[in-house]
């Protein structure tokens, strides 16, 4: 039997390839600092999981032969039928769902109490439960997380993923049990509750699987990460009968409605948190790029004080030659509506005119716009940053190229 679902790796090199690309263009747009986010992701990544291998190991009770001889050995079982030979740790605890964590190269598998409780009855159907969490290790699905957790949140993509390891895991937990109606009592028990699913119609509940072809069966499932559980029944009935599972089709509608919902269901509250982290990442490297850019603007708009100082610098000198001892006496009023300048000035010797930009960042910087008398006897005005990182300034201030207006005498 194949352990691994058939669409898994075809979707994860489909993420792999989509979260590289967007790693490399964040790279590519913040010089690199992308990298450095990289590395922090991970840093938060193995401090949550070291939190919880903590609170596992002051609230769970650890699994071995001295405490629940049983399960141990049923793991041990397990663990050898899908060829893990490096055992993971177990813990049992009181919580709505089993999760398995990986610290460091350490693995633990955490079993939830109450379906433990639920399948007292019927004990091997509890392989199923272990065999399923063993996938997640088997696969390393937790070890790409930080790597795809870019594209993990995009539309349609990153929902399909997590679907497919779902199925994948199933097989792994079909794998690890004697029988499929021992599988089939674990996912009736996780569907009906600890005393219910004894009475479960088992045929009855795979045939729901038919009605997953609505609009909102098929969008809810397209934006979320566990595949319904009908469909995980009916999936493992045909695998273990050899037949092809052919689940109803999804409604067309709801797959442009999913297009536009980014995934749900990212690993619960560490997913969230490492959102939280990928988002503050990102704003830490937003905000320096904002900030230039609002410098940029502020030092466009007093490159056009400067232009509009040297039209009458220009103006004066054809009219008197010679250069004005001060703006104001070559007819210039600062006026500045953008508040980008706080005091323009020129040399009377020299003729260079300085702007000085009102960014605090800036104070006692500025802008210089040099003259030089051309062959045809009209001055040209080069413009460039005292002080100033040439990328904040426009174009023309960056190259020292000519900047302003040429006016005929």
């Amino acid at each position: 039997m194949e352990l691994v679902y058939k669409h898994e790796r075809m979707l994860l090199r489909a993420l792999l390839a989509a979260s590289l690309l967007i790693w490399c263009g964040l790279a590519l747009a913040t010089l690199g600092q992308a990298l450095a986010c990289l590395v922090f992701i991970f840093a938060i990544t193995v401090f949550m999981q070291a939190a919880l291998a903590a609170y596992l190991k002051g609230t769970g009770v650890h699994i071995s032969y001295q405490q629940f001889p049983d399960l141990k050995a049923r793991i041990d079982v397990c663990c050898r039928r899908l060829g893990l030979e490096r055992i993971p740790e177990a813990y049992l605890l009181r919580r709505p769902s089993a999760l398995t964590v990986m610290l460091l190269g350490r693995r633990y598998i955490v079993l939830q109490a109450g379906v433990l409780d639920a399948l007292e009855e019927r004990a091997d159907a509890i392989n199923f439960y272990i065999g399923h969490e063993i996938g997640h290790i088997t696969r390393r699905h937790q070890r790409w997380l930080p790597l795809l957790l870019p594209a993990a949140a995009l539309p349609l993509l990153g929902a399909a993923y997590a679907r497919a390891c779902a199925y994948t895991c199933d097989r792994h937990g079909l794998h690890a049990c004697d029988d499929l109606r021992s599988a089939q009592s674990a996912l009736a028990a996780l569907a009906a509750g600890g005393r219910r699913w004894r009475q479960l119609n088992l045929d009855d509940y795979a045939a729901q699987a038919r009605q997953a072809c609505g609009f909102w069966m098929s969008f809810l499932e397209l934006v979320n990460s566990q595949p319904w559980p009908v469909k995980r029944m009916a999936a493992l009935r045909a695998l273990a009968s050899g037949a092809e599972a052919l689940p109803a089709a999804r409604h067309r509608l709801a797959w442009l409605a999913a297009m536009l919902v980014p995934r749900l269901g990212l690993a619960g509250a560490a997913g969230g948190l490492l959102a939280l982290a990928l988002l503050a990442a990102a704003a830490a490297l937003a905000l320096p790029r904002l900030g230039e850019f609002e410098a940029r603007t502020q030092l466009a708009r007093a490159v056009r004080v400067g232009q509009d100082a040297t039209a009458a610098v220009d103006r004066y000198y054809y009219a008197n030659g010679r250069i004005p001892a001060s703006l104001r006496e070559a007819g210039f009023a600062l006026a500045d509506p953008g508040l980008a300048v706080v005091d323009a000035r020129i040399d009377g010797d020299s003729g260079v005119v300085r702007i000085y930009p009102a960014d605090f960042a800036l104070r006692g910087k500025a802008i210089a716009f040099t003259p030089a008398l051309a062959e045809n006897k009209r001055v040209a005005w080069r413009c460039a940053g005292e002080d100033i990182p040439a990328r904040l300034l426009p174009p023309a201030c960056q190259s020292n190229q000519p900047a302003g207006t040429f006016f005929d005498n």
